[in-house]
């Protein structure tokens, strides 16, 4: 990996068609999502080049740490266009993203080179994308057979050729996910620059006091929660019995809303970032 600027972006992926969406894609995006939304961040984040390229990232604009409501619309957007947009639409938010992506690489001689443009680094943003959805649906109990699992699994591989990974790079089914998640875990990495930069994420050190102070615990309750031992171990989180008690009690909670809550409040709110998606795409607005 080179730490030099990124060329330009490769044509477009002639795979790129407009699919039926599967109903478990359009049943993870969903407001629960929300509750794992942190989680998956550090999962991303725990690759050491991930983290080190959003944590040095020069695009202010696009920082959680520095404008979160619009880093928040940006990552929600592209999930709900990658999942359920055209393939016209997720052409459209791919240059977008690469319009932004071209200036996150590390300076020459970093310790840590990185390159957003990096296909192996935004595949392993991908894989933990769909470990999410699985994680939600699995949380709320949705009712999923193996068909389901496998047409959600293919349909998930937009998450990765939204951005720069070929379609054969996304593992052939979900025997090769697995192998290839394990592998990837094995590898991952934090030091202490990176520790403290994910810590702060987790307990919304980056907002102002009063409301680090409120929803920062519950925060941290959360990401921990939801994130694999591994993950935890690596980032030095604790959790014990009790915490999964309680984890396990908001999920029930949260399932049991979830069945009776009409759909448009479910999908909230991926329904209105799409739809703003679409207006912005149509007036020739910036959408990244």
């Amino acid at each position: 990996m080179t730490s030099a600027v990124a060329p330009p972006p490769p044509e477009r992926h002639k795979t790129f068609q407009d699919e039926p969406v599967p109903r478990v894609a359009r049943d993870t995006l969903n407001w629960f999502a929300l509750s794992l939304a942190m989680s998956n961040v550090l999962m991303q984040l725990s690759n050491i080049k991930v983290g080190y390229g959003v944590a040095e990232s020069k695009v202010e604009t696009g920082r959680l740490d520095k404008h979160p409501i619009k880093r928040g619309r940006t990552t929600l957007t592209f999930l709900a266009v990658a999942s359920n947009g055209t393939a016209a639409e997720r052409e459209y938010l791919r240059q977008e993203v690469n319009r932004s992506h071209r200036q996150v690489h590390s300076e020459p001689g970093a310790a840590v080179k990185y390159n957003a443009f990096s296909p192996d680094l935004q595949l392993w943003v991908a894989a933990c994308l769909y470990r999410g959805a699985v994680d939600l649906a699995k949380a709320l109990d949705l009712p999923l057979g193996r068909d389901d699992w496998a047409a959600f699994y293919r349909h998930s591989a937009r998450f990765a050729t939204t951005l720069q990974v070929s379609p054969d790079m996304w593992p052939a089914d979900l025997e090769a996910f697995d192998a290839y998640w394990n592998e990837e875990v094995k590898k991952l990495e934090v030091d202490d620059y990176t520790r403290e930069f994910l810590h702060d994420l987790a307990t919304l050190g980056f907002l102002p006091s009063p409301v680090q102070r409120l929803f920062g615990p519950f925060m941290l309750f959360l990401t921990a929660g939801f994130l694999p031992q591994e993950f935890r171990d690596l980032l030095g989180l604790k959790w014990n019995r009790r915490s999964q008690f309680l984890l396990d009690r908001y999920v029930r909670l949260a399932a049991a809303v979830n069945r009776v809550m009409p759909a448009a409040a479910r999908e909230f709110p991926f329904n209105l970032y799409l739809w703003d998606f679409r207006r912005r795409m149509r007036q020739g607005r910036p959408v990244v």
